[in-house]
């Protein structure tokens, strides 16, 4: 089963209760987690039939450490930010920059897709896809800024909300990531995006807001289902990191766990925008 978080749909559950790693497709060789298709084996994804990792310190190693983990995602999230002030500031609201905004978010979706069916993560394509996605996303919140002043802030310390909650819940163990909580919430986001999908598909034939998931009390019931969707896609991040230091992933894996972090904050603070949007109306 496929997540939009492209980390999530590399590797599947794999021991007991955990969320087994991120990174790349893996070899379908024999006491691979992976072989014949079947995500709950029930051994290591890091084991010695797939990376070899010796049993060593991690710095000695090469394999991922938590250390690297935070660097690849401050690049990364900087990289964003960065865009999207360039493109706050330098772009007017326009019919133009709104084009802009469309193909700078057609290019990040090119890149998502090539990185997705990559074997490993290419720092290129994740910066290449960081940077146009923080052009969309300037040039989209310069927009809700002018209809609805204060909406992009408000919703960036709403982002830092759910994910300082969603950490210290994990962290806590109020959240526990087990294959029913994945099941459970994973059949809630196809749900979802089955829904968002008829919506849109609603729209393009009879006009507006198609089925009316973007306004009134509809929407702000969307709307915050979409946010605790991302902070689900959060707490699958922090355990498929937590396996991956633990289980000695390889060091460039750091970067599947950036891009995982970066497409789950984005996705929250999308959902964020478009709910203040609606609960503050006209004014």
């Amino acid at each position: 089963m496929r997540s939009s978080n492209p980390v999530f749909s590399r590797r599947g559950f794999s021991r007991g209760e955990g969320y087994a790693g991120f990174g790349g497709a893996q070899p379908q060789t024999q006491g691979s987690p992976y072989a014949g298709g079947n995500p709950y084996a029930g051994t290591n994804p890091y084991d010695t039939t797939t990376y070899q990792a010796p049993p060593t310190a991690p710095a000695q190693t090469g394999r991922m450490t938590m250390d690297d983990v935070v660097s690849k995602t401050a690049i990364t999230l900087g990289t964003v930010v960065v865009g999207a002030l360039l493109a706050w500031f330098i772009l007017p609201v326009s019919p133009t920059s709104y084009a802009l905004a469309i193909g700078a978010g057609v290019v990040a979706l090119v890149l998502y897709m090539i990185q997705i069916f990559k074997r490993q993560p290419v720092p290129g394509l994740i910066l290449g896809y960081a940077a146009f996605e923080g052009i969309a996303l300037g040039i989209i919140s310069e927009m809700y800024n002018t209809a609805w002043s204060g909406a992009p802030v408000q919703a960036v310390l709403g982002t830092m909300a759910v994910f300082a909650g969603m950490l210290v819940a994990y962290r806590t163990r109020l959240i526990r990531v087990t294959r029913r909580y994945y099941r459970i919430g994973m059949g809630i986001a196809i749900g979802f995006f089955i829904l968002i999908v008829i919506n849109l598909i609603a729209s393009a034939i009879g006009g507006g807001d198609g089925l009316g998931l973007r306004s009134g009390g509809l929407g702000i019931a969307v709307g915050i289902i979409g946010v605790l969707l991302g902070a689900f896609f959060l707490s699958l991040n922090f355990k498929e990191i937590e396996d991956g230091v633990r289980y000695g992933a390889p060091a460039n894996e750091a970067w599947w766990a950036a891009f995982g972090l970066t497409l789950s904050l984005i996705w929250i603070y999308l959902e964020l925008l478009r709910l203040i949007a609606i609960l503050r109306g006209d004014d």
